[in-house]
């Protein structure tokens, strides 16, 4: 038994990886599911296709390593955050669709929490905002619309879970309904001050206690699979929201530690320690991560255009073919051109959190081309990155952000984008050999507890560099450039 099985079930896709004994990766799985669209804004799942891809791909990945499930000592889990489910508590069957964090739907409600006063003690509590990006105005719309599914909360015939609990739910036959400390810390329900539950905050959105779940440590027993399921009984023993498996993965362990993960968005944490800071600059207070019943914050900082930006230029300019096209594209981009992309196709995330923002390019002349388009939409991952360091450095004094910043995610595999980013932040930039850290982050949870794995301090020894970005542009023109893109920010800020 010295295998871990990884689960990493994500917003397009669910995937298991098996590591082996020295934490190496020996087979993956990966399933694609549909995403349902029923009116603009809002994005949902079927839950049966999550809950059967996860089983397909684990069994998948077992049998892809040549191992059985005996061979396997203990699964992690990983997930998409936010995402939303209710479902009944003896049949286990969905009384709606999963209602992704993505989704939209429920912004009216968040402004009518704004209007009241209410943000102030939402932000208090969780250390979010009234954003329908959360949890738990996604639930207070599922009890509100669906029929007859308030009296059956009321009546305790409703569990409410995000996606980790639903798939412990039903990899344990309905005997546990828990989640873990990171993924409760993003519902908009639990107050991350004394590590429980708020009943103001549920009884503001009219959400009845017995729905949620148990509220564990990152590594902890959180039950056994059925046996039927894999061929024997397995234990649960590690779970963390995405992020925050990412920022485990990466042995973010110390106060002022900060990683940064490059996927469609950019999601970027600095280990605040044991101190929960109050943001100035609409960055959120988190946990990213809680050990032995004690957590550890995190200032958390969304990007929410990364890595699509290089798809708009695959499938909305149609200027390349693949993604790896991109760099050297924008190596041969005209150096006497500087063009600003504000990447605000679904609004601005942190610190600027505007919703109604749209994209624009500035510095725009004759000769602009593909090339420096290119370079541009690049660019502007760094730009949005910096926006966040700055503003992390605002909100904590105490912060190291000057430091270096750990990277991981698709988009970091481009050595040219990492070396601007080390540019443009004026601070080393860290590729870790494994860049599957979400994964890593939880099977390292799971292996720990099993007793597979070393300690925190053993983990952390072994984080493995792959490549260093030193920065090379002057402290002149890299202030200029940022400079540049800050007035570009502007004006789309005021554009309409």
């Amino acid at each position: 038994m010295t295998y871990i099985l990884a689960i990493d079930q994500g917003t397009t896709s669910s995937r298991a990886i098996i590591f082996d004994a020295e934490m190496r990766i020996k087979a993956t799985a990966q399933e694609e599911f549909t995403q349902h669209f029923p009116k603009s804004g809002w994005v949902e799942h079927d839950t049966s296709d999550i809950w059967s891809s996860v089983a397909s791909t684990c069994r998948g990945a077992i049998e892809k390593a040549g191992i059985t499930a005996a061979d396997v000592a203990a699964i992690g889990i990983t997930n998409q955050r936010e995402t939303t489910l209710v479902w009944d508590k003896t049949t286990g069957e969905p009384i709606h669709n999963a209602i992704v964090w993505q989704d939209r739907r429920t912004a009216p409600f968040c402004e009518e929490l704004r209007r009241e006063g209410f943000e102030a003690t939402i932000t208090q509590k969780t250390g979010l905002l009234a954003d329908p990006y959360f949890s738990g105005t996604k639930v207070n719309y599922i009890l509100n619309t669906v029929e007859g599914a308030r009296a059956r909360a009321e009546a305790g015939e409703l569990l409410f879970g995000t996606v980790d609990s639903y798939l412990i739910w039903k990899l344990t036959g309905g005997k546990r309904h828990v989640t873990d400390a990171t993924n409760a810390a993003r519902t908009m329900l639990y107050d991350i001050r004394k590590g429980r539950w708020s009943t103001t905050i549920c009884d503001r959105f009219g959400i009845p206690a017995a729905m949620l779940p148990e509220v564990l440590d990152c590594a902890a027993d959180f039950g056994t699979t059925r046996a039927d399921l894999f061929g024997t009984e397995l234990p649960i023993l590690g779970v963390a929201g995405d992020q925050q498996a990412a920022t485990i993965g990466q042995a973010c362990f110390e106060p002022g530690m900060l990683k940064s993960t490059y996927g469609t968005g950019c999601f970027a944490l600095l280990n605040t320690g044991d101190t929960l800071v109050e943001s100035q600059n609409r960055l959120l207070g988190t946990i990213a991560y809680q050990f032995d019943g004690k957590p550890t914050y995190a200032l958390e900082g969304s990007i929410f255009i990364a890595g699509a930006v290089v798809q708009w230029l695959r499938d909305g300019l149609k200027i390349i073919r693949e993604a790896k096209e991109t760099q050297p594209l924008a190596e041969t981009a005209d150096q006497g051109q500087e063009l600003y992309m504000v990447p605000a196709f679904t609004g601005l995330g942190a610190p600027y959190w505007d919703a109604e923002a749209r994209g624009a390019i500035y510095g725009l002349t004759r000769n602009s081309g593909p090339a420096e388009f290119a370079r541009a939409a690049l660019e502007s991952v760094g730009f949005q990155t910096r926006d966040l360091l700055e503003a992390m450095k605002s909100d904590w004094q105490a912060s190291d952000t000057d430091g270096v910043l750990r990277v991981d995610g698709g988009m970091s595999a481009s050595d040219w984008s990492m070396q601007f980013l080390s540019d443009i932040i004026g601070a080393p930039v860290d590729r870790p050999t494994v860049l599957e850290t979400t994964a890593l982050g939880v099977a390292w949870l799971a292996g720990m507890r099993a007793g597979v794995y070393p300690d925190q301090a053993g983990f952390a020894a072994n984080w493995m560099l792959d490549q260093r970005f030193e920065p090379q542009m002057d402290a002149a023109t890299r202030e200029r450039r940022y400079a540049g893109w800050q007035d570009a920010v502007r004006r789309t800020l005021t554009q309409r």
